[in-house]
């Protein structure tokens, strides 16, 4: 593989400009990968606007709602190397949370893409103990980050 191509891609289709550069979202997937141990076959990033969350969310996890990010590992999952996957993230969704937990928009947007890269792993958020370990794990990625 040549040293400039990456195993992530960022595609923004939700018209708002995105507060995350390639090469953050690059440090975080590195970070992530050496903290787990794991390899980043490729992991699609795609921004987009709150109808097509909500569409992705209702096709796909039968929700009716807007939500922040929805992850899908898309490899065989057998082993923890060449991890292949799509995340979704509402830019909309995340840049609300951004005012409404008083995070600049750039730190939110790296949250949810650290999360969604989390989420690869296999980690859920579905109890107040797994929500806890994936907030845990985020403070620890988002602090390897100059912000």
């Amino acid at each position: 593989m040549m040293e400039d191509l990456h195993p992530i891609h960022l595609f923004n289709t939700s018209g708002i400009e995105i507060p995350i550069s390639e090469s953050d979202a690059i440090f975080l997937l590195e970070a992530v990968s050496n903290h787990f141990e794991v390899d980043f076959e490729l992991v699609e990033v795609v921004y987009v606007d709150e109808a097509e969350i909500k569409r992705i969310n209702n096709e796909y996890l039968s929700h009716d709602y807007v939500t922040d990010i929805i992850t899908f590992r898309l490899d065989e999952q057998q082993s923890d190397s060449d991890i292949e996957g799509t995340i979704y993230c509402c830019a909309q969704r995340i840049a609300e949370q951004a005012k409404e937990f008083d995070q600049k928009s750039k730190t939110e947007f790296q949250r949810v893409l650290v999360h969604g890269l989390i989420h690869l792993n296999g980690y859920d958020d579905q109890t107040p103990e797994e929500k806890q370990e994936m907030t845990r794990l985020e403070n620890h990625f988002l602090g390897l980050m100059d912000l």
